[in-house]
């Protein structure tokens, strides 16, 4: 079955950085578009940055273009999200997402606070 279990999340403070992993199974991950998400208290959920399958092609969202990169390793199945500079705003649990795939992990926790 399909599984997406995102990690990396945490504590840290205004300025610092974070990397997000999203560990995929029970899906062919190389030929699926991948995507962030994130969802702040009280909000909705946003779509944060997406890839194409090969990783050559990348998206994003206005508030974190220029800070966040996403990238994924097909050989290992998961996708990655490089988060610098860091703002309270960026507060929020994180998702990983896989295009016309039905299925939401857990998320992991990402707090900016000082």
């Amino acid at each position: 079955q399909v599984q997406l279990v995102e990690s990396g999340g945490g504590l840290v403070q205004p300025g610092e950085s974070l990397r997000l992993s999203c560990a995929a199974s029970g899906f062919t991950f190389s030929t699926t578009p991948m995507s962030w998400y994130r969802q702040a208290p009280g909000k909705e959920r946003e779509l944060v940055a997406t890839i194409s399958s090969g990783g050559s092609i990348t998206n994003y969202a206005d508030s974190v273009k220029g800070r966040f990169t996403i990238s994924r390793d097909n050989a290992k199945n998961t996708e990655y999200l490089q988060m610098n500079s860091l703002k309270p705003e960026d507060t929020a649990v994180y998702y990983c997402k896989g295009r016309g795939i039905e299925y939401w992990g857990k998320g992991t926790l990402v707090t900016v606070s000082s």
